[in-house]
């Protein structure tokens, strides 16, 4: 014979239970995310790609035009909400910075796209300290700010997802990258860390480490495509793709495309001052 006197206190926790699952886990509809370096390359994707999951955002870069016209593209084709934040993302104090503005706007980020960040191409030497110094403070600096203040907004919450984005640069030392490699190195550990450190809070962070890619990068940097280069060479889009997928299946480092990966796993049988040389020979023009 079945019993169907219901527990009250069982009940009770079930409704509890509940309640918590919709608190720390939002319908894709209520979720908020943050993108930085929205106004250009990756950036762009990262967004068109949440905002077609029905995702709301906030666009964060120094470039107002370009996040504007994206941001209206977004609301009309998606019906997604979008805030455009104009900011120089290469500063201290950025993470407490953008916090305010987001609390400001009564919004609570649960997905944060770490995405801004560029490289410098030449001789270490040759370049404005001023420039690889600039670039340090915007690839790790800011990028470990952002991280620190909302993934412990996150934290307190229960919920949230952390993109990083890297470079195959970040597995091996480039000359006439140097600097801009042993950034990306630095987003690579610490997003595997952290990821292990705040899994127990239902936060995920995972790191993108594409290689060369159809964006600005090239021209921002300096330098003209290598033979390699274009023949490794990916689309922008399906790149972010591969790293939201990674980020929403919890999937802690991911690199995309088949060159890239054999590229990687190639270094595990190649002395480190041979892939030193062999990544100086690839990346001269």
């Amino acid at each position: 014979m079945t019993n169907s006197h219901k527990d009250p206190l069982t009940e009770k926790i079930k409704l509890i239970n509940t309640g918590i699952q919709t608190m720390t886990s939002p319908s894709t509809s209520q979720q908020w995310a943050l993108i930085t370096g929205a106004s250009s390359g990756f950036g762009i994707d990262f967004a068109t790609l949440l905002a077609e999951q029905g995702v709301n955002l906030v666009l964060a870069a120094r470039r107002t035009e370009p996040m504007v016209a994206l941001a209206a593209s977004l609301r009309a084709q998606h019906n997604v909400q979008v805030h455009v934040e104009a900011i120089d993302l290469a500063h201290a104090g950025v993470g407490l910075e953008m916090k305010r503005r987001t609390d400001a706007l009564g919004v609570r980020i649960d997905v944060l796209i770490n995405n801004a960040g560029y490289g410098i191409f030449g001789d270490f030497l040759e370049q404005p300290l001023e420039k690889t110094l600039n670039m340090l403070q915007l690839n790790m600096a800011s990028l470990t700010e952002l991280t620190h203040v909302y993934g412990k907004a996150m934290k307190q919450h229960g919920y949230g997802k952390i993109l990083l984005v890297s470079s195959i640069g970040g597995y091996q030392s480039t000359p006439l990258y140097a600097a801009y490699s042993a950034s990306k190195a630095y987003v690579v550990l610490l997003g595997e860390a952290l990821n292990e450190e705040l899994e127990p809070h239902n936060v995920t962070v995972s790191v993108l480490s594409p290689g060369i890619t159809a964006t600005a990068f090239l021209a921002v940097s300096g330098q003209k495509a290598t033979a390699y280069q274009r023949l490794a060479m990916m689309q922008s889009r399906p790149v972010a793709k591969i790293g939201l997928d990674a980020l929403f299946k919890g999937v802690p480092s991911v690199v995309p495309g088949i060159v890239n990966k054999l590229t990687i796993f190639s270094n595990r049988f190649t002395p480190r001052r041979l892939q030193s040389k062999i990544a100086g020979m690839l990346m001269k023009n």
